[in-house]
This record gives structure tokens, C-alpha cells and sequence, in this order.
């Protein structure tokens, strides 16, 4: 195995870099280099986003999507959000583990609602908690998704330009875009037809990417609010009223089913054709039996609603109101 750590001359991370490899290959077999880079150049010709970039076999196993050459510093956010200089020694250790084939053609489940336990907040930094919830309290306001025009205002307030706070966002997946660059979702919205709608009180109306999304509407943007779906085995209506914060389902024995692909990736692929309403627990059951790539449970009303309040309620909490 050869790694490969691009940096600019005296670049301060770059040692923290070699540290932390030190310590994630614990003694493996590797060819360890470090390559200066004078300039932009040298750097599209090496592969390096900033600096330092790492490449495992002339791979960089934490580009980001659309990134380019640069010599610029390079800041890497890690599993709890936080950014950092250089990817975490457990970050190393799993794409060195990735690189050696380990674990090859394994999917392990992880908990896509609320990104495996790092929450639905984006982080402050870079500005993408700002651009975040712009783009929730336009959905909120307008039922639809802003254009990036729209957002320029948030991202110029941190120097960055709307598109680059997109690109973040999605690589974090606090939300999603098409091939076009354009908002497809963010959740709990959905920009896209889907079953969920949830009519505000105000009279707009939102679509939500799954059943959890369209519980943590009404407690993220403070209001009443009727949610309709449709049991997708036998197409029975169903409704969920928020008054005052109460929920009433209908029929009185509708329940949710938490599901999921067995893969990492964006919730909106792994889970959200999931994360169904049903009438009652045997179409849950049946949709299960027919559904064999989808592992999951079927959870009661309590449990649901619960879920969504803690996974978005919090989202637009220090934001300006919608």
C-alpha cells in the first residue's frame, strides 16, 4: 500500500496528518510519502484539493463531490461534525480498511433518519447552518425549494458562494440535489412529489421525504398542521392532525415502519422508501414480506412521533421566525 500526503511547504496540519496515519496503520505494511506542492499546477497534476490532501494508492478517499485543484488549506469534518486539519484516526483506519478490500461487499445498517446519531443540525461553521435553514423557512413559507440565487445572501455573510454551501450540505447529507445542482430535498422537506403532504396552518402545503419527516414538521416550524398519506399495500387513507401539539391519527390503528436498506449513503436513498404510514400492523407486515432489501420494525404512534419531534423540532430553533 502507498500513501501519498500532499501539502504546501510549512503547511501547519500536515504533520497532524502523518501523526494520526502513524497511528492508523499500527504497524501495517505501507509506504508512507510526502510530496511539497508549490502551486495550483503541480497540485491538478497530484490530484490535491488543499492541504494536505491524503491519497491511499493514488486515491483520496475523502474527496468531496465537485472539489477542486487547489493549494489552499484543506479542513476535513469528521463522524461527529466537527472540522478538523486532518481526517481522525478511526477516519484513517477505515478507508485504509476500504483500501485493503476489508469488509469488501459488507453493508452495515446505519441510523440514516438521524445520520447515524450526528443529528439533522447542520454544523455553524462555514455557514452552513445559516444556508440550511434559509433554504427549511422557504420551503416553510413557499412550499417549494429556493434556487441558489435565493440563498446568496447567507452563504456571502461567510464569504462563500451559495453553491459551495449546497455542495457541503448534500456531501453531509442535510440535503440533496439533482444533476443540475438544483435542491431535490432537504429534509424534512421534499421538493418532488412524494405520499407525505402536510398542510400547514397557514394554508401552505409541503411535502415531507417520509413519515418521520412529515411528524417533525409541525414541531420544527411551530404550528398546526394536517398530514394525508396512503397505506401503500391497500392505498387506505390516512391523516394525522397536529392541534396545539396533540396528534390524532387516523385510523386510530395506523403505525410507522422504521426501515432501511442495509447500505450507508443518504437517507433519502437508504431509508425514506421505507419510512411508511400504514393502517394498521398487518399491511406493515405484508409491505415487509414483499420489500426483502428493506430491514426494519414496525413502531407504534408514540414511538414515531417521538422520533420526529427529537430529529427536527430543533432545526429552525435559532433561526430568525418563519
Amino acid at each position: 500500500m502507498r500513501i501519498t500526503v500532499l501539502a504546501v511547504p510549512d503547511c501547519p496540519n500536515a504533520p497532524v496528518a502523518e501523526e494520526r496515519i502513524t497511528h492508523a496503520l499500527d504497524g501495517r505494511d505501507a509506504r508512507v510519502e510526502f510530496i511539497e506542492v508549490a502551486d495550483e499546477e503541480q497540485a491538478a497534476r497530484l490530484g490535491m484539493t488543499g492541504s494536505p490532501t491524503i491519497l491511499i494508492d493514488g486515491v483520496d478517499p475523502f474527496a468531496l463531490p465537485g472539489a477542486r485543484p487547489s493549494v489552499s488549506c484543506r479542513l476535513f469534518r469528521g463522524s461527529d461534525g466537527m472540522v478538523d486539519g486532518a481526517p481522525s484516526v478511526a477516519e484513517l483506519r477505515s478507508a485504509l480498511r476500504t483500501a485493503d478490500g476489508e469488509g469488501e461487499g459488507e453493508c452495515l445498517p446505519v441510523d440514516a433518519v438521524g445520520r447515524d446519531g450526528r443529528g439533522r443540525l447542520a454544523p455553524v461553521d462555514g455557514g452552513l447552518r445559516d444556508v440550511q435553514q434559509a433554504v427549511l423557512r422557504h420551503f416553510a413559507a413557499t412550499g417549494g425549494a429556493p434556487d441558489a440565487a435565493d440563498l446568496e445572501p447567507q452563504a456571502a455573510a461567510h464569504g462563500r458562494t451559495a453553491t459551495d454551501v449546497l455542495a457541503d450540505l448534500a456531501a453531509e447529507d442535510f440535503l440533496t440535489l439533482d444533476k443540475h445542482g438544483r435542491i431535490r430535498a432537504a429534509y424534512p422537506f421534499s421538493a418532488v412529489p412524494t405520499a407525505h403532504r402536510v398542510q400547514l396552518a397557514d394554508g401552505i402545503e409541503v411535502r415531507a421525504m417520509c413519515a418521520i419527516d412529515a411528524l417533525g414538521i409541525p414541531d420544527m416550524l411551530d404550528t398546526d398542521a394536517l398530514i394525508t398519506s396512503t397505506d401503500p399495500v391497500n392505498g387506505e387513507p390516512i391523516t394525522v392532525t397536529s392541534t396545539g401539539g396533540h396528534l390524532t391519527w387516523r385510523p386510530s390503528s395506523a403505525v410507522v415502519y422504521l426501515g432501511q436498506r442495509s447500505c450507508a449513503g443518504p437517507a433519502s436513498d437508504v431509508a425514506c422508501g421505507a419510512l411508511n404510514f400504514f393502517a394498521g400492523r398487518r399491511t406493515a407486515r405484508r409491505w415487509a414480506a414483499r420489500h426483502p432489501d428493506f430491514t426494519g420494525k414496525t413502531i407504534s404512534q408514540d414511538r414515531a412521533e417521538a422520533l420526529g419531534r427529537s430529529t427536527f423540532a430543533s432545526l429552525l430553533a435559532d433561526s430568525e421566525p418563519v
